[in-house]
């Protein structure tokens, strides 16, 4: 339980040059989190979990993601650092929590990845049904869906790891532009849409009722996940203290109004049990007689669904990058590219596990596992601002989380009674996980961990 020193762990920080301004990292926020739980998990939790309830389901893990993301604003300006929660917890809670703490991030982040690659598939595949082109289901679905490997999903994860080894001030251009697109397409469906409202379609409004609300949270919950890969993005920040927690809250607000709106355009213009698609946007606007639209939106969507597997891949790499400066990691994986600046064995290590499990494993499957990484993660962190007060406080802190210690207690309280809303099936994959980086930890990590 050896905790590191802030100065050592700071170190290895100069060495990326600071490219993110304010409008690059609220872009790269929106982008991380208007993704899968927008464009894919909506439909998907209104016809399993909640009903048109669902809304009831994002405004909850939007507050709950609000009090996480204030916690993150203090530590990200105090610590800004890309380790994110691995930092955070050598810091305040030793070593072995640290190591754990970065391996479930890792874990989380590439099974998200995973998660958007999948539904990504979808959209192209509704779309080129539309033109008359078909792709062989074998080729389009994972083996426990009927198919042989989800191809599409693995080809796009490589390009955009190969994309990112370019370097982070070609990749944030792309990026920023593939979220514009994406949100004017949200934007395009939610005015066609509501012209379409049928308000019959919202009765029952509960149909799974009050707990069915609390299952939906703790599923879409892993769609806010995009505020984390802010905080490791914090060594490539222009003025960390001040335009990092201003990005972090504008892109939770912004996107939480977009999540809410969308679920009642979704499930007023059609029936929430037969929304179990992950292009719900598409087949929408198809089952209202607008394809002509559909086809606009599902080519938004394909685009725009690219930043959420930049942002999170990226956010990934810097995990793994963290951990192997502090010894958890071979030291390979930390070295920068002398082209791009960028971590390349990382990102590449990264992308292939990734490509992987897109390939391989189905989206709810994917999406649960990265809800409980996620929701411990984020216990963590509301943990760790309450230790770093009392263990230095004599830290200059840039922005600090008001009224005392009642936040980050009332966020660590929200993850865990949202953890116990979750299946035992995740549970099951997320110890497994574990379990791994348990033989990792004994077997390399502790024989090489810096001090």
């Amino acid at each position: 339980m050896r905790r590191k020193s802030i100065d050592d762990l700071m170190c290895d920080s100069k060495s990326k040059p600071k490219t993110l301004g304010l409008f690059d990292l609220t872009i790269m926020g929106i982008g991380a989190i208007i993704g899968t739980g927008i464009l894919v998990l909506t439909g998907i939790v209104a016809a399993t979990d909640a009903g048109p309830a669902v809304i009831f389901s994002f405004l909850i893990a939007a507050l709950a993601s609000a009090l996480i993301g204030l916690c993150y604003s203090e530590l990200t300006t105090t610590i800004p650092s890309s380790g994110s929660a691995y930092v955070y917890s050598w810091i305040t809670m030793g070593e072995q929590i640290a190591f754990f703490s970065g391996w479930t991030l890792v874990g989380v982040y590439i099974t998200t990845t995973a998660t958007v690659a999948t539904g990504w598939t979808g959209y192209v595949d509704s779309f080129l049904r539309e033109l008359g082109v078909h792709i062989p289901r074998i080729l389009t679905a994972d083996p426990f869906n009927g198919g042989l490997i989800n191809l599409p999903a693995v080809i796009i994860v490589l390009l955009i790891t190969l994309l990112l080894t370019r370097g982070m001030s070609e990749s944030k251009t792309i990026n920023n532009i593939l979220v514009l697109v994406k949100l004017g397409i949200i934007i395009l469906f939610i005015v066609v849409g509501a012209l379409n409202i049928n308000p019959s379609n919202w009765n029952p409004f509960l149909p799974f009722g009050v707990r069915g609300i609390f299952t939906g949270a703790s599923t879409v919950f892993f769609s806010f996940l995009g505020f984390d890969a802010l905080a490791t993005s914090a060594e490539d920040c222009k003025n960390v203290q001040k335009n990092l927690p201003i990005a972090i809250i504008a892109s939770l607000v912004i996107s939480t109004i977009f999540y809410i709106v969308v679920s009642l355009v979704m499930t007023g213009d059609v029936k929430y049990n037969l929304l179990n698609v992950p292009e719900a946007m598409a087949f929408v606007l198809i089952t209202i007689h607008h394809p002509g639209v559909a086809q606009v939106v599902s080519a938004g969507a394909i685009l725009g669904i690219l930043a959420v597997i930049l942002a999170f891949i990226y956010a990934a790499s810097n995990i793994a990058m963290s951990m192997s400066r502090g010894g958890f990691l071979p030291p390979s994986i930390s070295k920068l590219s002398k082209k791009s600046h960028t971590p390349n064995k990382s990102l590449w290590m990264i992308g292939l596990i990734t490509a992987t499990c897109s390939g391989f494993f189905d989206i709810k499957t994917l999406a649960t596992f990265a809800n409980v990484g996620s929701l411990c993660i984020f216990f963590i962190i509301s943990i760790a601002v309450i230790l770093l007060r009392k263990q230095h406080p004599e830290l200059k802190r840039s922005f600090k989380v008001p009224f005392g210690n009642v936040i980050p207690i009332a966020s660590a309280v929200v993850c865990v009674i949202l953890l116990f809303n979750l299946p035992g099936t995740a549970w099951l994959s997320y110890i497994g996980w574990l379990a791994i980086g348990a033989v990792l930890y004994f077997a390399y990590s502790k024989k090489h961990v810096i001090y």
